[in-house]
């Protein structure tokens, strides 16, 4: 075995034997009222399995008290009062940072460091733990750690503009499922994927870390990657933007500022001297299935904030600074928000990531034309419904009903009128208001 990996191991397996000895076993006449040798037991096995060591500690004492370790995670917010967790998952509840159901802190349990610590460095060694109690029958916490700690493998995924490794020992395997088939499985909650067998809820990777991040399925043609991952009890698919292919990683410690983000097993430092962090999909999992029976959360504002005008965000989209420039302040000085774009590809881009409520497009534009941009938004679902009001030099009739037949609402020649842009603009606003 990797001497760095047992001499980091001394300090866990002291505090699980604390832990059995001051929670585990009972007082000799409890024991015995029990039904039970008045001696107590604790056992501590090893074995090698394929390029694991597997380390077991078991007792045989008063086991975990669920009820305790429920009512603590409800009191926390880490799971759901409604919610529908086996005995299994919410024990694992204990290898949360800071939960412990101790009533008095002293010196043979720990005083007052729980199975945080011990679980972090676990991770750090890219290892895992599970607790596995029956009431009165004992605990038993069963450790896999890799046989050398120069050898972990795992997946580096794209989410966003970030990479992020997810060990390999963690997951079940890899499938591609289309664009169309992950819409509809975000859009029903409760419909499954099916694969070998098995049905896996499908959730996007990204998302799961960042609400801001949403899938980016709009334009996708290509199967998207999908990676699978078993829990004990739970089976779930993450959805990927791509796959960066598999590394060699030394796990290192995110430090105590991050010990209560949940579904993180450390970083790794790449090649480039780029920091990567390292998740734990199984920890992600056992997140998901705790909360997901919260309602979705009603933001109330407070009621200053409701009377407060809600301003409108407008798209400018020209190669001209000038004209961007000019437009941007009338239009701020009138109230709005405004966002700019240089020409039609930046605009696009922009689109991916805001919707505004009306656009002001240009047609004679670098990359990317006005009458292109248009037909990219009225081709897509999400965009559809968006205002254009196209401002050109370009005042023919032949270029005017060009427009109008690809779907822009309101066609203005340059110089325009600012009390004609505003009534047009407030026209198209109040209608889209009345639709929605």
């Amino acid at each position: 075995m990797d001497r760095s990996v047992l001499e980091r191991m001394v300090a866990p397996l002291e505090h699980m034997l604390r832990n059995a000895v001051d929670h585990g076993i009972e007082t000799p006449a409890d024991r015995v009222a029990a039904g039970k040798p008045e001696t107590g037991r604790i056992l501590l096995s090893l074995a090698r399995e394929g390029g694991d060591i597997l380390l077991q500690l078991a007792d045989d004492g008063r086991g975990i008290n669920l009820d305790r370790v429920r009512a603590k995670a409800i009191e926390r917010g880490l799971m759901a009062a409604e919610a529908q967790l086996s005995d299994h998952e919410v024990m694992q509840f204990i290898l949360q940072a800071g939960f412990s159901t101790a009533e008095n802190v002293t010196h043979i349990s720990g005083r007052g460091v729980g199975m945080d610590v011990v679980a972090a460095e676990i991770k750090q060694l890219g290892g895992a733990i599970v607790i596995d109690s029956r009431m009165g029958m004992g605990t038993q916490f069963t450790v896999r750690l890799p046989f050398t700690v120069s050898v972990n493998r795992a997946l580096m995924v794209q989410l966003g503009t970030d990479a992020y490794a997810i060990p390999l020992n963690t997951i079940e395997g890899i499938v591609r499922v289309s664009p169309f088939e992950l819409e509809h499985y975000y859009s029903h909650p409760d419909a499954r994927f099916e694969y070998a067998g098995e049905n896996y809820q499908v959730r996007h990777l990204g998302t799961m870390l960042d609400r801001d991040l949403q899938p980016r399925l709009e334009g996708q043609v290509l199967p998207l990657p999908v990676i699978l991952v078993r829990s004990a009890q739970h089976t779930m698919a993450f959805q990927v933007d791509s796959l960066q292919g598999s590394r060699e990683i030394v796990v290192k410690s995110l430090g105590p500022q991050f010990a209560a983000v949940q579904g993180l097993s450390g970083a790794t430092v790449m090649g480039d001297g780029s920091v990567v962090i390292i998740l734990d999909p199984h920890a992600l999992v056992r997140r998901e299935v705790a909360l997901n029976a919260l309602p979705a959360p009603v933001r109330e504002l407070p009621a200053e904030v409701v009377a407060e005008p809600v301003h409108k965000t407008i798209m400018v989209v020209d190669d001209s600074v000038t004209v961007r420039k000019v437009m941007s302040r009338f239009l701020e000085r009138e109230g709005y928000n405004v966002v700019t774009a240089k020409d039609g590809v930046d605009a696009l881009q922009l689109l991916q990531e805001e919707i505004p409520d009306l656009m002001l497009l240009d047609i004679e534009m670098p990359r990317m034309d006005g009458f292109e941009v248009a037909k990219n938004v009225r081709s897509t679902s999400r965009l559809r419904h968006l205002p254009i009001i196209m401002i050109t030099s370009r005042t023919g009739d032949k270029h005017r009903q060009h427009a109008l037949s690809i779907g822009v609402n309101e066609y203005l020649g340059k110089p325009y009128q600012e009390d004609v842009l505003l009534k047009t603009m407030e026209a198209l606003l109040s209608k889209k208001t009345k639709r929605a």
